[in-house]
């Protein structure tokens, strides 16, 4: 993998187990930013959540993610927007502005400025090459649904791996 899909940021700090918000409100800042389609937005979540956990030790949302079959799916994320099929979601017309601690919000704009131009097809493949989700459909053929968990543990080793390694370059 090339660094250009590696946020930089500050050091790692203490672990916590409590998330800080849900993924709805992460959702909606995504959405703020620009529309997008259901499977964008589900691998945006992804990474906020996977680049939370490697940085700052903790879990951003508490909602699950599965490795389904085209990638990491936030199922409570999917039913909210499952209507949208392949249009693009909007939330202009929502009066929600979600608020996060400063560090949080690093971590979000840092996923946004590094992945915010690949579209879902591009990070559906992103997330398919990468460990966290390749572990959990171990033994899984590639068309088989699944409800496998993407562990925070897995998340967080393998993402942080990446930080270190861009951080010696």
């Amino acid at each position: 993998m090339d660094n250009s899909s590696v946020i930089t940021m500050p050091s790692v700090e203490k672990l916590t187990t409590s998330p800080t918000t849900n993924v709805f409100d992460v959702a909606t800042w995504f959405l703020q930013k620009q529309p997008m389609t259901h499977k964008k937005l589900q691998k945006l979540c992804y990474y906020a959540q996977a680049w939370h956990l490697a940085l700052l030790n903790r879990p951003l949302f508490g909602e699950e993610i599965q490795a389904w079959i085209h990638g990491p799916v936030i199922p409570k994320l999917y039913a909210k927007y499952a209507d949208y099929g392949w249009e693009e979601i909007s939330v202009k017309n929502e009066n929600i502005n979600p608020s996060f601690p400063q560090n949080t919000i690093e971590v979000l704009n840092a996923v946004w400025n590094t992945y915010h131009n690949l579209d879902g097809e591009q990070l559906e493949a992103l997330t398919h090459s990468e460990k966290p989700w390749q572990e959990a459909r171990n033994g899984i053929a590639p068309l088989e649904p699944s409800e496998n968990v993407i562990s925070y543990q897995s998340m967080r080793d393998f993402y942080n791996k990446l930080y270190q390694e861009s951080q010696n370059d």
